[in-house]
C-alpha cells in the first residue's frame, strides 16, 4: 500500500466513524450539553482532566467556555486541571501520580460542580481516582471515553453521563471527542443564548 492509499484509509475510517458516532452519541451528547448548560448557568464550576491528548483537549475545552467558542457571551467557569506544573509535579512527587487530578477536585469542586473525565481507554488511573473523589464531593461527572467505557464505566452513577466513542484505536477517538467538545461549545451557547428552547 503507498502512502497515499494509507492516508485515503484514514480519512475513510474517520468518515465511518463520524456517521455512527453521529447516529449513537448525538443524544447522550445533547443531555451532556443540558447539563453543563445548566451547572454553568448555576454559577457552578466544570473541571476538566485527561491524559496526553486528553489533556490537551481539557485545556481545549477551558479555553472555549473561558474565551469564547464563535460569539460573544460572558466567561463560564471552566477550569483544565492539566495546566498547572507546580500542582501536577508536587502532587505526583509527594504522593503518587494517580492523585494529580483528584487532589484538585478535593481542593477545587464541590456540590453543584461538574467533572468532565477523558480517557481514551476508560482505564486511566488518575481519571478514574478523580471519578472517585468527585463523586465524594457530590459532582456528578461526564466521562468521555473509547469503545465500552473501561473501568470508568463501571464507576458511574445514575446522575453520571458516559460519551463512548465506539471504537478502540485513540487517534479515532481523540478526532470524535474533540467533535463532541465542539458540540458541547456550540450547545452550551445555543442554549444559553437563546437559539433553543
Amino acid at each position: 500500500m503507498n502512502l497515499g492509499d494509507r492516508t485515503r484509509e484514514q480519512f475513510d475510517e474517520n468518515i465511518r466513524l463520524h456517521q455512527l458516532s453521529a447516529e449513537t452519541l448525538a443524544e447522550p451528547i445533547a443531555r451532556a450539553i443540558e447539563r453543563l448548560a445548566s451547572t454553568l448557568s448555576e454559577g457552578h464550576r466544570l473541571l476538566i482532566c485527561g491524559n496526553g491528548g486528553s489533556a490537551a483537549d481539557a485545556q481545549h475545552l477551558a479555553a472555549e467556555l473561558i474565551g469564547r467558542f464563535e460569539r460573544e457571551r460572558p466567561a463560564l467557569p471552566a477550569i483544565a486541571l492539566t495546566t498547572d506544573t507546580s500542582i501536577l509535579t508536587a502532587v505526583g512527587n509527594d504522593y503518587q501520580f494517580d492523585e494529580i487530578f483528584a487532589r484538585q477536585v478535593s481542593g477545587l469542586g464541590g456540590p453543584g460542580d461538574l467533572l468532565l473525565a477523558i480517557s481514551t481507554s476508560g482505564n486511566s488511573a488518575n481519571v478514574v481516582r478523580a471519578i472517585e473523589v468527585a463523586h465524594e464531593r457530590e459532582l456528578d461527572v461526564i466521562a468521555l471515553t473509547g469503545q465500552g467505557g473501561g473501568r470508568i464505566a463501571t464507576q458511574l452513577r445514575e446522575s453520571d453521563l458516559l460519551l463512548a466513542v465506539p471504537h478502540a484505536r485513540t487517534a479515532r477517538v481523540q478526532e470524535i471527542h474533540l467533535l463532541i467538545l465542539h458540540c458541547l461549545c456550540d450547545g452550551v451557547d445555543a442554549l444559553l443564548l437563546g437559539d433553543v428552547l
